[in-house]
């Protein structure tokens, strides 16, 4: 008789919830909004063990936090290796951004750069830079930047925007961004631990 162990459920992490309360996940917010934990996010390290969660969703908090390093290195910190992490910010041109007083940093398609993991991977020519100089403060936290991108917009009508500026997101940003302005940025990274 061959036994197969229950599947364990993976361990889901909402970071800065707000009324995003998903069931089945730890939802983790400053405020209580019913049904997440309280804490500050502000406050390192958090509650939990290293290496706990299999998923992390950070949908519009990262850019009300203190201090971007502190808090990238302790989701990493939070995560098992290969764990997926889910990045939502406000583009920094675009009114979701500066019109929010609350909002302390700044995000662009380069933002996680600094803390990629570029093992083996073939750069663009405007990616030779990761060869040299990166300004993580020697953290350890290292991702696979498995997607970045822009979200243009909420409105269904210009959803047609999203492929075109996506098709070279960096070169997008330097000479059009400007002019054609995306509302966010969307990352999918795997989190990479020796």
């Amino acid at each position: 008789m061959n036994a197969t162990a229950p599947a364990v459920a993976p361990r889901r992490l909402n970071v800065g919830c707000g009324l995003d309360i998903r069931p089945g996940w730890v939802n983790l917010d400053r405020v209580d909004y019913g049904g997440n934990t309280l804490a500050d996010l502000d406050r390192y390290p958090w509650s939990f063990p290293e290496s706990h969660f299999d998923e992390v969703l950070a949908s519009h908090i990262l850019e009300h936090m203190g201090n971007f390093n502190a808090v990238i290195n302790e989701i990493w910190r939070v995560c098992r290796p290969g764990a997926i992490v889910v990045v939502r910010v406000p583009f920094f041109l675009s009114t979701k951004y500066y019109s929010e007083p609350d909002h302390r940093i700044p995000f662009g398609i380069r933002s996680f750069d600094n803390y990629e993991d570029i093992t083996g991977k073939k750069l663009k020519f405007y990616e030779k830079w990761k060869l040299g100089h990166r300004t993580n403060y020697g953290s350890a936290a290292r991702f696979v930047v498995e997607e970045k991108r822009f979200h243009f917009s909420n409105f269904a009508a210009l959803s047609w925007l999203d492929p075109v500026i996506n098709l070279e997101p960096v070169l997008f940003e330097r000479f059009f961004a400007t002019l054609v302005t995306p509302e966010e940025v969307w990352f999918r990274l795997r989190v990479v631990k020796s």
